[in-house]
């Protein structure tokens, strides 16, 4: 069962010079059963994240937000409402503002420069792929400059994008190139490669972990955060992990690991997608988010049923 709502110094765990650590919540972006975006419900979302989940970072538009689903008009709007919302309340607010076309990408940039964004994140165009991981860092280098003075992060998931270079090469003199380049979300099992970024750029750069089933194995290489759906709902549970790590209690790091991999593992099998990660949401936080967007299908009854049951069974619902 969770103790109370905290949000313990990730960097406490593991590196202290960092400029974005701790839980970092992938939003999901509500939307209406006409799926068009619910902008009102944003602020009682923010309430939900910092209130009872104690997370006060949020990662907007990324996958889970269906950012590549959504106009460009309709993601100036999603980022504007989250930065107006968390004012006060959030801590920092990073925008990502990849796309297929490279003038996309800079007009993104440019807005969440002027909103007063924390940071922004770029996913690798994934229809025409970057044919090295030099061009992939000269079109990462052309957007940043559209948002000068704004932390810049590389998103890197392979598993959507096809793009596999190794980071640790990538990273090699990016910082010439890109001067406001601050880290990336390395959203990949590549542990040996996300190992290897570490150890070579710890002094450098963020290393946000964007696999919350092994979040505990990244931070034993050096995480200095992570980024993630589940933090949404069970933010708390990880808070409790962290802390755990903190005081060197390891046996219960790893008990509330397995939790969470205990869930993931049987909502997996359902097919778990956005759809089934947004009704997971609802159940916890009563918040209607709405269905998402084709080609995603909505969650059926059925699914949402074994979900429900699920986290009973888990004891996560009271």
């Amino acid at each position: 069962m969770y103790q109370k709502a905290g949000s313990p110094p990730f960097t406490s765990v593991a590196m202290c010079k960092s400029s974005l650590g701790g839980l970092v919540a992938a939003t999901f972006t509500p939307m209406t059963n006409d799926n068009e975006i619910h902008l009102s419900v944003i602020g009682q979302y923010v309430d939900y994240l910092v209130k009872v989940q104690g997370v006060r970072k949020i990662f907007v538009n990324g996958t889970t937000g269906e950012g590549m689903s959504l106009s460009v008009e309709e993601r100036k709007l999603v980022a504007e409402e989250w930065i107006k919302q968390g004012k006060g309340k959030l801590d920092q607010v990073i925008i990502h503002v990849g796309a297929l076309s490279i003038k996309e990408s800079q007009e993104l940039a440019e807005h969440a420069a002027k909103c007063s964004a924390s940071g922004i994140a770029v996913i690798s165009p994934f229809f025409f792929k970057p044919q090295s991981a030099d061009v992939l860092v000269e079109y990462m280098k052309i957007v940043a400059s559209s948002a000068p003075g704004v932390p810049f992060y590389y998103y890197h998931l392979p598993e959507m994008t096809g793009v596999s270079f190794n980071v640790v090469d990538l990273l090699d003199g990016i910082e010439k190139k890109i001067p406001t380049f601050q880290g990336l979300k390395f959203t990949s099992s590549d542990l040996l490669d996300f190992g290897q970024c570490v150890n070579k750029y710890k002094d450098k750069f963020d290393f946000l972990y964007g696999k919350d089933e092994i979040l505990l194995s990244a931070v034993a290489l050096g995480a200095t955060g992570a980024v993630g759906s589940t933090y949404n709902y069970i933010g708390k549970l990880y808070n409790q992990m962290l802390m755990d790590i903190e005081r060197g209690d390891y046996k219960s790091a790893r008990e509330r690991q397995a939790e969470v991999q205990e869930f993931i593992g049987y909502v997996n099998k359902l097919g778990f997608s956005v759809a089934e990660n947004k009704t997971t949401m609802m159940l916890f936080s009563g918040i209607p988010l709405g269905p998402p967007r084709l080609p995603l299908l909505k969650c059926s009854e059925e699914k949402a049923a074994k979900i429900l049951a699920k986290l009973k069974t888990l004891g996560w619902l009271n």
